[in-house]
């Protein structure tokens, strides 16, 4: 259940940084305030310019400060899935406490063992999320604390990324006069927050369309099975156009947005516009169907991509189908053509928050809806993997916008520095495809 308070996301795009804040009252979330900022300084998803990137991000937060009336001074940042690996993990240890009641330092311990593993330099441990505890034998414990044992088991995932994309987010957030309260894996906050319980459980596949890069999720069985990152987005959409019409990149941007379409057979031949060509006096006539077609090229290499990397473990036989959001899927024609590809049910999810209908929106609501909901046994999990102590009585700063407990000596620019130890044991990895092999059986 969604705690009570502010909460803010947010999502480092490559078109646009976008913030939102919320306010949970009785569990109902409450848009009081969004920013939303021309990018700059970043490349396919990627941060490639910091001080362009703080620049973005310190126009955004303003937006969204005038709008809610308030200081932003935290916020849960969304980080890409780029790179991101999900392995297993089971930890076991003994209850120590004398009276056997299981305790906030048994969770954290517990968590600690299941991280045991040899993660290589170049990458950092993200978040840990307990799915289960067994407790003496008995399975399917979501919560330990104040049960009576003497053994504790906790079965996970882990999920780990590359240390330079999570130093520049982290970086950026900090130089634009802010704290991370929050690193949130993107594609796991989209599809706990859009999908229902049936989609999660069954298996349901998620799209996420962005400007600079298109992300594939697979959720089956409620966990977070599987991702995949195409670097081709919206803006590659709109590049095609500028090339083959000889027009500007904004002009080729107006006419995706005023006149495109991705589902050519629904558009007329007979049907034109004026574009203004370079080097050109007059402009040049061009129909919706040329237009069209122009636009199917490249997304249906985008979907056929991401049907790849779907066929590999087998993930279109699920049930739930495919869930397209983000900017790019806002197009006509963009159901259309990815059911005649995926060859299974498709559908759009736009939000429906007041004022914010539009996919453009789904990554940064969902941010800060994953945020609200994250319970103290995550958060005990979370201070094993940055080794601060987690404190259940903290309150948020008044007249600020805090997105997480306090820690206790919590100091933001260390707020994923710490890696835990590697130790001499073999590591839990393998293809792809070996991972998943017999998930969906």
């Amino acid at each position: 259940m969604a705690k009570a308070g502010m909460y803010v996301g947010l999502d480092i795009g490559t078109t646009s940084i976008k913030v939102v804040v919320a306010e949970y009252i009785d569990s109902q979330m409450n848009i009081i305030g969004v920013g939303n900022a021309k990018s700059e300084g970043i490349n396919r998803g990627i941060i490639v310019d910091i001080d362009k990137t703080v620049q973005a991000i310190q126009r955004a937060v303003k937006q969204a400060e005038e709008k809610a009336g308030i200081q932003i001074k935290s916020v849960s940042v969304g980080l890409p899935a780029n790179l991101l690996e999900v392995e297993p993990c089971q930890g076991m240890i003994a209850v120590n406490n004398e009276s056997k009641e299981i305790m906030d330092d048994d969770v954290r311990n517990v968590a600690s063992a299941a991280m045991v593993r040899s993660v290589p330099p170049e990458r950092q441990i993200v978040a840990l999320l307990p799915q289960e505890f067994t407790v003496d034998g008995f399975e399917g414990i979501k919560d330990p604390r104040g049960m009576i044992g003497v053994r504790l088991e906790m079965f996970g995932l882990v999920f780990t990324g590359p240390k330079t994309i999570i130093h520049n987010i982290t970086k950026c957030v900090e130089k634009a006069g802010l704290s991370v309260a929050e690193t949130v894996i993107t594609s796991l906050a989209l599809t706990e927050s859009i999908l229902s319980d049936g989609e999660k459980d069954f298996g349901t596949i998620v799209i996420d369309m962005g400007g600079g890069q298109t992300t594939t999720s697979v959720m089956h069985d409620k966990q977070l099975k599987f991702t995949h990152v195409d670097q081709e987005g919206g803006e590659f959409v709109t590049k095609d156009i500028s090339i083959v019409l000889n027009t500007s990149f904004n002009n080729a941007e107006a006419l995706k947005i005023n006149y495109g379409d991705a589902y050519p057979s629904r558009t007329s031949a007979d049907e034109d516009f004026p574009v203004d060509v370079i080097g050109k006096t007059d402009p040049v006539k061009v129909d919706e169907r040329y237009l069209a077609e122009i636009i199917e090229a490249r997304l249906e290499q985008i979907f056929r991509k991401a049907k790849e990397a779907l066929d590999e473990i087998e993930a279109l036989d699920l049930p739930g189908g495919v869930v397209l959001t983000g900017g790019a899927a806002s197009l006509p024609g963009v159901v259309d053509l990815a059911e005649d590809i995926f060859g299974t049910t498709v559908k759009l999810h736009v939000p429906n928050q007041m004022g914010l209908r539009n996919p453009v929106f789904t990554n940064v609501i969902s941010i800060v809806n994953y945020s609200a909901e994250l319970n103290d046994v995550y958060h005990l999990a979370k201070s094993a993997v940055t080794g601060e102590k987690f404190s259940l009585s903290a309150s948020p700063q008044p007249n600020a916008v805090s997105t997480a407990p306090v820690y206790d000596d919590y100091e933001a620019s260390n707020d994923y520095e710490e890696e835990t130890k590697p130790k001499n044991e073999e590591k839990v990895t393998g293809k792809i495809k070996d991972f998943f092999s017999n998930i969906f059986d």
